[in-house]
């Protein structure tokens, strides 16, 4: 595995600011999407990733000032994904209902892209958290908190519980996606039995 790298060496150089270099850095983030999800580590570079997105070197070192730097950025587009997804839950949706839905959609996005969804995994463990990844962490734990909240976890458990409720989730789904499971259903309801059960053992108000 190659050296962790700095926070530094993974900001990116610079942010879009019209449609058409918003347009080139999708390009470029999709070209290395679909050359990890294809061929894994081997041959994935700056000039592979340039290549397949049809733009020149320059343009991708022009937003990002190396490999590490458009990894950081599919995992932080793989985050927001997620957090939109839980963003967009129906109102009316309380409780454990709430809590199972933030699982399946947990689930189905790990396995919709299983090989790219565990290779950035391995990456994100590799790398220091940034801020923009913080945030979204941080806005997902406010929605399980409410959903807990709702299911009437008492509230000196609850900072705990959305932690442990998070933690048995993406453990699971992420250990799902190395061993290539591809079935969601069996997945979610294995899920749903491991953090309904812990939830069970946790006070109520």
């Amino acid at each position: 595995m190659p050296p962790s790298p700095t926070a530094t060496s993974l900001l990116p150089r610079k942010a879009p600011r019209q449609q058409r270099s918003a347009a080139t850095v999708a390009a470029i983030l999709e070209a290395a999407a679909h050359i990890l999800e294809e061929r894994g580590f081997d041959g994935y570079n700056t000039n592979a990733v340039a290549a397949r997105a049809g733009v020149s070197i320059g343009s991708v070192y022009q937003y990002f000032p190396n490999r590490d730097a458009v990894t950081r950025a599919l995992i932080e587009r793989k985050s927001e994904q997620l957090l939109t997804a839980i963003l967009q839950i129906d109102a009316t949706v309380t409780g454990r209902d709430g809590i199972g839905r933030v699982i399946a959609i947990a689930v189905s996005q790990q396995l919709q892209h299983g090989r790219l969804a565990s290779m950035l995994d391995l990456e994100e463990a590799r790398m220091p958290p940034s801020q923009t990844m913080r945030g979204q962490g941080q806005r997902a734990a406010q929605a399980i908190r409410s959903y807990l909240e709702q299911d009437g976890i008492a509230a000196h458990e609850c900072n705990t519980a959305v932690r442990d409720v998070m933690a048995i989730t993406l453990g699971m789904v992420d250990a799902a996606g190395r061993r290539g499971e591809t079935a969601e259903g069996d997945l979610t309801v294995r899920i749903r039995r491991a953090v309904f059960g812990y939830l069970d053992a946790v006070p109520e108000q």
